[in-house]
């Protein structure tokens, strides 16, 4: 099927495909007016793809594939060469020692890669694997007691089932339904929450494992320094602030 050669009222550009002999896996569409001359075309191109316009050929194809025109006068207007949208436009890098030949510029397993002995990489100061080494002995202790099985179990202390709560953030009120380990969670101790709106995840059963019974949406697993208990009445979804 024929590229339609209709234009846009009052817009007098063409769309053209450009392609290129030394990249296979480039392709462009770009429009230009017919106005430009040869040059601006080329300068317009060899920012797209790295061809200098000096040592660039253009050659214009139909869309059926066949060659109407070489452009090789860089003062004409493109419009000489009767271009009509969906024609392509190819590039020919007459330099032999552009970028854009041998495949460097696609093929990366032509690109010499840097390689270091683990010796010598041992010896850096300024790599990864010493910034790790740096950060792990900064916090030696807290990396320690988040394996624990007992991390924050002295803060369930004064936690009980039953006990009406607050959970920060947010300040989400509640009641507490569950207190201990939560093994699919991480080590340590965790407190399950029934939020008396549905501001949680779930209803109790967390990863496939029930912790306890609450409706849909109002269940909560968090980590105890996250909840104070006390005198924390549900809130009255009607009380407004006085004025």
């Amino acid at each position: 099927m024929a590229t339609s050669r209709l234009q846009l009222e009052g817009d007098d550009s063409v769309h053209l495909h450009i392609t290129h002999a030394n990249l296979k896996s480039f392709s462009a569409d770009v429009r230009f007016s017919p106005q430009m001359s040869v040059e601006a075309v080329k300068e317009k191109l060899w920012k797209k793809c790295g061809t200098s316009v000096n040592s660039m050929a253009l050659e214009l194809y139909d869309d059926s594939g066949s060659k109407v025109a070489v452009l090789s006068d860089n003062s004409r207007p493109l419009g000489f060469f009767s271009p009509f949208d969906g024609f392509r436009l190819h590039i020919i890098d007459l330099d032999p020692s552009s970028v854009t030949t041998g495949g460097w510029l696609e093929d990366t397993s032509l690109v010499e890669k840097y390689n270091i002995s683990e010796e010598d990489y041992a010896k850096r100061t300024d790599s990864f694997r010493k910034f790790k080494e740096k950060r792990a002995s900064q916090i030696p202790a807290a990396a320690e007691a988040k394996t624990k099985e007992n991390y924050m179990e002295d803060l369930c202390a004064n936690i009980k089932v039953g006990d009406r709560c607050q959970v920060e953030p947010g300040e989400k009120r509640g009641m507490v339904k569950y207190v201990g380990r939560a093994e699919s969670l991480g080590p340590g101790y965790w407190v399950g929450i029934q939020y008396d709106e549905p501001l949680g995840k779930h209803d109790g059963m967390v990863k496939g494992t029930r912790f306890f019974e609450c409706p849909p949406l109002q269940g909560g697993m968090v980590r105890p320094d996250k909840v104070k208990v006390g005198d924390y009445p549900e809130r009255d979804p009607f009380e407004e602030d006085e004025i």
